[in-house]
């Protein structure tokens, strides 16, 4: 089922919004050479303790995942570009970054990505960072009352076809509210002028990721982490957006 909020629910929204940003900061901060997944875990669980909220990782067990999570961050590396679970890694020069994260403060939802290199970059994963960040920002411009959910998937892929990238759609953005994941699926490609209706209310996460030089991935033994078929590298942006009159409001806004 499909919910949309009212004006009063989605002002409610902003709190876990900006919460959900400020963990994001912290994080893209403190990832550096020779730091721990297992610390930046940590660092955003004191975040959760301090202001009173709660996980939507740490307990998540869903009909594609081995076991619960455990954790309450994803932090996906290098080849890996969902679904990371953190584990006992320090992070090395030329790593490329996907931290993932999602809390409920207040009652409600809201779930952000992004995608950092950690010391010397190289070119090609600043442009596939790039890629899904211009992604991002294209589809949220779609997210207007009386466009379509395919004109937000279609921005998404030309984007990534224009880079140069393949996309896989088996997992892309989805509604947010009360609840981590629900209705729509929001597909990181499509058709424009086709599917459900944007009404004001809807509040969605929208989250291009892709990889260098596949659309294929597998899970990790981990039972979680989803790598790319080729070992090719990944990159992940998102942000929970609510859908208003007056156009598209970023609720995970990190500036």
């Amino acid at each position: 089922m499909i919910e949309l909020k009212t004006p009063t629910e989605v002002a409610q929204m902003r709190p876990a919004g900006r919460f959900v940003a400020s963990v994001l900061t912290a994080l893209k901060d403190k990832a550096a050479v020779g730091v721990n997944l297992l610390e930046l875990d940590e660092l955003a669980h004191q975040m959760i303790r301090d202001a009173g909220a709660t996980s939507c990782y740490i307990d998540y067990h869903p009909s594609f995942g081995a076991m619960p999570f455990g954790k309450v961050l994803c932090t996906s590396v290098n080849d890996a570009v969902l679904h990371g679970l953190p584990y006992d890694y320090v992070l090395q020069d030329g790593d490329l970054l996907s931290v993932d994260f999602a809390a409920d403060l207040e009652g409600w939802v809201s779930d952000s990505a992004l995608s950092v290199i950690v010391g010397t970059e190289r070119p090609e994963d600043r442009r596939l960072i790039e890629a899904t960040e211009v992604a991002l920002a294209a589809g949220i411009e779609e997210a207007r009352v009386g466009n379509k959910l395919g004109d937000i998937s279609w921005a998404i892929g030309e984007v990534a076809h224009q880079y140069g990238y393949l996309v896989n759609t088996d997992f892309g953005g989805h509604g947010v509210g009360r609840t981590m994941h629900g209705e729509p699926h929001v597909p990181n490609d499509g058709r424009a002028h086709r599917g459900l209706k944007l009404k004001a209310g809807l509040v969605i996460a929208i989250e291009p990721w892709f990889l260098a030089t596949t659309d294929e991935i597998y899970t990790d033994p981990d039972g979680w982490t989803l790598r790319s078929a080729d070992s090719s590298r990944g990159a992940h942006s998102e942000h929970t957006v609510a859908i208003t009159p007056s156009g598209p409001l970023v609720l995970t806004a990190r500036d």
